[in-house]
């Protein structure tokens, strides 16, 4: 059986739910696989600590300039959807940051002077040997903007024989729907608060558009969590299991512990969950949920107060993983900046409108990309648009005719196709991928957006949000632009801080919290943004607290921050609230602090 963990956000619990199966099913002399597929962020190892013995570089084909054979025509620039190729005085210039590898600059270049080449943009690490269980992740390489590609890969290594366990990145977007393809299962990690369920429906809608058959596993659960329950029962998708919201899992997994392994009724509830997760293997997915967009308030207006500054500064909070409390933070020290412009970036998974209950003055579909379509009345059946395609998004269709057709969700657009089907039978279409918004808050003018489910051009759509983002300052002369930044190092992550005078970093004193934070600051040095560290639940794991502390001097950067594990964040979440707006705690104290320090870095 295929099994893949999946969630609508990070932080849910997804990567401890599919660690501790793994490892509760090896101790039943099970054949079980563990796959960490969230190759931007994978910290599976942290806690299954494997030896690894075989690594598979994962290579692309990648254009190389031949300056001997180039004549500056500018062909290459204008076929390149992504806008990582521009002439300038005969000259080729790449970006290989913004490169999707699809080939089209080297097949239309009429002189030879773009050749395709193997470029190494992540691996594959393997540990065949490991006690109880086979393990591999995948680990893309900082800057990359393509996660699926090395998800292939990794997919190479299921075993039909195993029980797989595929643990997927966060949200729908592509490295998602690459993970979810294939399996006999999807199980969603969620928590019980109305960040939960939104990003949840977000990831039920994924699962079900693909026809997989899908659970839901409720994790930090206060016991009947009826925010979630209801809606499982009104979709038609089973709650299979609940893991209790206990301090004492949070210490054991800010270790690096597996839970199973130190708590017995762990083991039991793992074992309970996967007897749930069998019954649903070979049953028919329900029908995807309508899926509702929020719409502009009539009664809104775009009266927004005005500043005196004539310049502005931008400020990214961002983590290396989800569910560090990032989007938290963010929205109390937009309450403590007041009268800032905002900015959500984290198209793929938006929630910072759920604490800040923005008007919406505006919206604006966001045609993001573009898709290939093939007439089955023109296509000769040659396969050539297969064979040339880099992302395997055409099939041929046996229908009595034979003719090829294109797989939507894997169609990046690129346009290659078209420019190798000998017949023209292929065109591209403009795809509506999203929404982007204009809105009102208390505390000063929103933009933010919302990608379709399973749809790319992420990266294109935080530049939308951030551009609307720096002409409200402008109109408004706000001197201030605070931003919530997508998880992760990949391409919206790189699209929500190039070009920022700040990145705030947000991380736990965890092992995979720290894991994370460094791949973070990496990121902001290749890109030479300045950057400081907010560390919550500091009073967690001192050891792992401390740790932070050295890496941000060796980063050369600094900790502006400390917030301490506080029950009245989860309390202000269950409610939808800033932690703010709870009142006095020693979560909001920390934030107030917090706040002070970081306008000393601004």
């Amino acid at each position: 059986m295929n099994i893949c963990i999946a969630s609508g956000k990070g932080g849910t619990g997804k990567t401890t739910f599919a660690v501790n199966l793994a490892w509760t099913l090896s101790q039943l002399n099970q054949n079980v696989q563990l796959l960490d597929g969230d190759v931007e962020e994978p910290n599976s190892h942290l806690f299954v600590r494997p030896v690894f013995t075989e690594e598979k570089i994962v290579h692309v084909l990648k254009p190389v300039w031949d300056a001997s054979k180039c004549t500056g025509c500018d062909i290459c620039a204008e076929a390149c959807t992504y806008n990582a190729l521009a002439v300038a005085k005969g000259k080729v210039l790449l970006f290989n940051d913004l490169c999707h590898a699809c080939g089209v600059c080297s097949y239309v270049c009429p002189h030879n002077a773009l050749t395709e080449q193997p470029f190494a943009m992540g691996k594959v690490r393997i540990a065949p040997d490991h006690a109880g269980f086979f393990f591999a992740d995948g680990l893309l390489n900082i800057g990359e903007p393509s996660a699926p590609t090395v998800i292939k890969e990794l997919k190479k290594l299921i075993d039909p024989e195993a029980i797989s366990i595929m643990d997927a990145a966060p949200g729908t977007g592509c490295p998602v729907v690459e993970a979810v393809d294939g399996a006999d299962v999807a199980i969603l990690v969620t928590e019980p608060t109305p960040f939960g369920l939104h990003d949840l429906k977000l990831a039920v809608s994924l699962t079900l558009k693909m026809r997989v058959p899908t659970g839901i596993v409720i994790n930090r659960s206060d016991g009947d969590d009826p925010l979630i329950a209801d809606y499982a029962d009104g979709i038609g998708v089973p709650v299979v299991g609940r893991i209790p919201f206990q301090r004492a899992y949070a210490e054991s997994y800010s270790r690096g512990e597996i839970i199973a392994e130190q708590f017995p009724e762990m083991r039991e509830n793992m074992r309970a969950i996967f007897d749930e997760i069998r019954k649903l293997a070979g049953t028919v997915a329900p029908p995807a949920p309508v899926d509702i967009a929020p719409t502009a308030d009539a009664t809104a207006t775009e009266d927004f107060a005005h500043g005196d500054s004539e310049t502005s500064r931008e400020i990214a909070v961002i983590s290396g993983k989800g569910g560090t409390g990032k989007t938290s933070i963010s929205a109390s020290l937009i309450q403590l900046a007041g009268g800032s412009v905002i900015a959500d970036n984290d198209v793929d998974a938006a929630d910072l409108h759920l604490l800040l209950k923005p008007r919406i003055c505006d919206e604006h579909e966001y045609p993001g990309g573009m898709k290939a379509t093939i007439n089955p009345d023109q296509c000769l059946g040659c396969g050539q648009c297969a064979v040339a395609c880099h992302f395997g998004a055409i099939h041929q269709v046996a229908d009595g005719d034979y003719h090829y057709e294109v797989d939507e969700m894997a169609c990046e657009g690129c346009t290659l196709c078209k420019h190798v089907c000998p017949a023209g039978a292929i065109t591209m279409h403009t795809e509506i991928t999203g929404a982007w918004y204009t809105s009102t808050t208390e505390y000063g003018p929103m933009a933010h957006a919302r990608l379709g489910i399973a749809q790319e051009n992420s990266g294109k759509l935080v530049s939308q949000v951030r551009n609307r983002a720096a002409e409200l300052a402008r109109e408004l002369r706000i001197g201030r632009i605070i931003a919530d930044g997508p998880p992760g190092t990949s391409c919206p992550v790189i699209a929500s801080i190039t070009g920022v005078d700040a990145v705030l970093i947000v991380t736990e004193p965890t092992v995979s919290g720290v894991h994370d934070m460094k791949r973070a600051l990496d990121l902001c040095r290749h890109f030479r943004v300045p950057s400081a560290i907010v560390i919550n639940k500091a009073d967690l794991n001192a050891d792992q607290a401390a740790q932070i502390h050295t890496l941000a001097k060796e980063k050369g950067t600094r900790v502006v921050g400390e917030i301490p594990f506080d029950r009245t964040v989860h309390y202000a979440l269950m409610e939808g609230k800033t932690v703010l707006e709870m009142g006095e705690s020693p979560a909001a104290e920390a934030i107030r602090r917090t706040w002070e320090a970081i306008r000393g870095v601004l």
